[in-house]
């Protein structure tokens, strides 16, 4: 394949990325995005395996084979509501490769270094390059061997920065695929002093920097990539649950960032746009989330840098259980219902059933609707693609800012398997970590019916007032059972 040929192909691939990105943005264009970015991936792989230059196509083929495989296995397995940890393990996967790449780049500007170094000096351009190929010197080393010392020189910061970032992106995606999947605390959690610390770090990897430019060797990468490790894990760990939907979004615009890097660094055009596309759309998806949310964007990004601290505000009272008798009851009596649906409705497939309610409840001439928060939660936009599976009417599916002032005229609200996204801490307790979050405010209803499986904390991982409250009930038990169970009283 010509460079020419693969040059267009590359092109293609970027167009095919830049139409699967604004067509992300829509319900009705989603679907035909996905198979432009899995053309332009496929255009991408195969100009990229039989270019110029490549060689080893078998070794190629079959890693290709073996990745694909273990993909396939892995997404056929993921449910939906496993995808944020999912994407975040793949950052991560992103994040690892910058580092050997870099390193890999790193190792090959030593050796043509070395080759270089033994030729005689009487050789001219022309022949130092035939003795260079003559030692087996091809691929992405020939290209070093092409480039002069100030190309060589934008080579090496190519190379550091790459590494810095896709070390901070592999630590820092693991630590929030363990949050997202709750194999590590979703409490924000640092070190004594640990905004210092992460500065420090940050400040000796530039020192390391210059003495990697001045010729100190290899070993000032090494160490700045451990360092940027325990930047990734720390940053990470300084920021709450609440707040892993920004984090997750920010972790895909450093991926993209490294592959950027990666593509600086290897000479390859795709990478470069793609990453560059990748990084910057992930940033400012980052920013319109933070300002959603009403939270600091810098404070996100740095680890929680500049958010105060205190005593959390007790919570009185308690959580009054209710059985599917007294819900059916109230819901006979309503005229008003309005329906929260969370992650836990997700985990327990409690969607057809919340479909089928409302169904009945709507033919009892009852008002239904749906209240769903914007940002909040595992997987931004995840509810109302599970209310679209269970085909609810969209009518009825309202934003935050839609329906929060008719909280207070309503006669019974259902939370499913919410939690951060309906807590009253928001806007009373100044020293919770989701102080500031706009919220639902269910609490205001007149009856509020929480289906939970049990008085665990929620995803930021503090206590709801709202379970508290007077006018709540916890109607405790698998979501989907429970929903099933009350469907039977209501006919």
């Amino acid at each position: 394949m010509s460079i020419g040929i693969v040059s267009a192909a590359y092109i293609a691939a970027a167009i095919l990325f830049i139409l699967s990105l604004g067509g992300l943005s829509g319900q009705e264009s989603a679907k035909r995005a996905v198979w432009y970015g899995i053309v332009g991936m496929a255009l991408a792989v195969a100009a990229t395996v039989f270019g110029p230059g490549m060689g080893n196509y078998l070794v190629v083929v079959v890693m290709i084979a073996i990745g694909a495989f273990i993909g396939n296995m892995v997404a056929g397995k993921v449910e939906m509501t496993e995808m944020p940890q999912l994407v975040a393990a793949l950052h991560s996967f992103v994040g690892l490769a910058a580092v050997f790449i870099g390193f890999n780049a790193d190792i090959e500007m030593s050796r043509v270094a070395e080759l270089k170094a033994g030729l005689s000096p009487s050789l001219n351009a022309e022949g130092m390059m035939a003795a260079l190929h003559d030692m087996g010197v091809a691929g992405f080393a020939e290209k070093v061997a092409h480039k002069t010392q100030v190309e060589l020189n934008i080579l090496k910061v190519e190379v550091f920065l790459g590494v810095f970032i896709g070390a901070v992106t592999f630590t820092g995606s693991v630590i929030a695929f363990g949050k997202l999947a709750g194999k590590v605390t979703s409490k924000a959690e640092k070190l004594p002093g640990g905004h210092a610390l992460n500065a420090g770090a940050a400040l000796l990897s530039v020192v390391l920097l210059i003495m990697y430019m001045n010729g100190a060797g290899s070993w000032t990468l090494y160490v700045m990539t451990l360092l940027a490790f325990f930047i990734g894990y720390h940053l990470i760990m300084g920021i709450g649950g609440a707040d892993m939907p920004v984090v997750v979004s920010m972790l895909n615009s450093y991926s993209g960032w490294a592959a950027a890097a990666i593509g600086f660094s290897l000479g390859n055009d795709l990478l470069i746009v793609t990453g560059a596309l990748v990084g910057s759309s992930g940033a400012i998806l980052s920013y319109i989330m933070c300002k959603a949310m009403n939270r600091s964007f810098i404070s996100v990004i740095l680890g929680g840098f500049g958010n105060t601290t205190g005593p959390a505000m007790e919570v009185e009272g308690e959580q009054v259980a209710i059985d599917s008798d007294g819900v059916a009851a109230a819901l006979e009596e309503a005229d008003s219902v309005i329906i929260v649906p969370g992650y836990g409705m997700a985990v327990a497939q409690a969607q057809g059933s919340v479909s089928e309610l409302t169904r009945r409840l709507r033919g009892k001439g009852k008002e239904v609707r749906f209240a769903i928060h914007p940002v909040a939660g595992r997987l931004p936009g995840h509810m109302n693609v599970l209310l679209a599976e269970a085909k609810v009417p969209y009518d009825i599916v309202m934003e935050m800012d839609e329906i929060n002032e008719d909280f207070p005229q309503t006669d019974v609200v259902i939370v499913i398997g919410s939690n951060d996204i309906v807590n009253p801490a928001a806007q009373e307790d100044p020293n919770s970590p989701i102080a500031g979050m706009p919220v639902l405010e269910v609490w205001k209803a007149k009856q509020v019916f929480v289906s939970k499986r049990g008085q665990g904390t929620g995803y930021s991982g503090i206590e709801n007032p709202l379970f508290y409250k007077e006018n709540t009930r916890m109607f405790y038990g698998d979501a989907k059972k429970s929903l099933d169970e009350l469907l039977t009283k209501i006919t």
